[in-house]
């Protein structure tokens, strides 16, 4: 078909270098896990794991399934990685999609989550971060762009930061939901609402195998909606989180928070609240938005 996306652009920052997309040599049967951060990328990546591999328990999920984009390690050693790969490879991203070489042979599944519940899941993320992460971000080469520093004290400051400079301090939200609602009818494009994963675990699992041509092992299939269930996933983080946790205190449980919604709702004020909703409208449009509050679609 015509009108594949085309890359207009690089990004970069502290986390960022874009340019591995171009030229990466992609295999027809790759798959690409798309989100924003902390909207559902781990969980997709371990339910990925379970689907495709039939003995899935102990598998280094995080190792298999490199963050392609994140600047480090280099791009060399990843690819290096990729490359060897044998078995179907699942690769994340975290980039919108006119900052990437977007494939018509690949497959790509886009998880999305309410901002307010990503920003909830950042803040622990980052304010758990330990000196090895700071270090890796900002005391490596390659870094375009200021350095990340430590967040404030407030999670409440840290929301009205994030909402109010465009993502800070990590990169637009609302460009990265907006690009991948644009392609959503594209046939090698699957998007999930991280609701959705949390209503009806086994039917997107199900859903997410018959897109990707995976044949359900009905024998084992209870197992793996087991172990993509919250409580096995933190109790065996250190197989899906990245390096096996040691960039945060606490480990890789603290990555494998909470997995739960709504937690905004006792700390940000109403007023708080409809500025979000406001800027969700502007950025996206009302459907896009109604569908990333709810995970029901009111358009098509």
């Amino acid at each position: 078909m015509s009108g594949w996306p085309v890359k207009q652009r690089e990004l970069h920052n502290h986390h960022f270098d874009s340019t591995v997309w171009n030229g990466f040599p992609f295999r027809s049967d790759d798959i690409v896990v798309a989100t924003y951060a902390k909207s559902g990328t781990t969980w997709l990546q371990q339910i990925l794991g379970q689907l495709l591999f039939a003995d899935a328990d102990s598998l280094p999920i995080a190792e298999m399934s490199p963050w392609l984009d994140l600047r480090v390690p280099p791009a060399p050693v990843k690819l290096a990685a990729l490359e060897a790969q044998g078995h179907r490879r699942f690769i994340k991203t975290h980039l919108p999609v006119d900052a990437l070489v977007y494939s018509p042979a690949a497959k790509y599944i886009y998880v999305a989550r309410d901002g307010r519940d990503v920003v909830w899941s950042l803040y622990n993320h980052h304010a758990n971060a330990n000196d090895l992460w700071y270090g890796a971000l900002n005391d490596t080469p390659g870094l375009v762009g200021p350095p990340i520093g430590k967040p404030p004290a407030s999670i409440r400051q840290y929301f009205l930061d994030w909402l109010d400079r465009d993502g800070f301090p990590f990169w637009s939200f609302w460009d990265c939901v907006a690009s991948w609602w644009a392609i959503r009818s594209l046939p090698n494009l699957l998007v999930l609402h991280y609701d959705d994963l949390k209503r009806d675990l086994p039917g997107q699992m199900r859903r997410i195998a018959a897109f990707l041509d995976i044949a359900v092992d009905e024998a084992r299939f209870p197992t793996a909606v087991d172990h993509c269930g919250f409580a096995w996933m933190k109790a065996n983080a250190t197989h899906t989180t990245p390096a096996c946790g040691v960039f945060w205190d606490g480990g890789a449980e603290t990555f494998i928070h909470k997995g739960t919604n709504g937690r905004w709702r006792d700390v940000l004020t109403a007023e708080d609240s409809a500025r979000y909703e406001a800027v969700a409208r502007e950025r996206l449009g009302v459907d896009c938005a109604a569908w990333l509050a709810t995970g029901k679609r009111v358009g098509v």
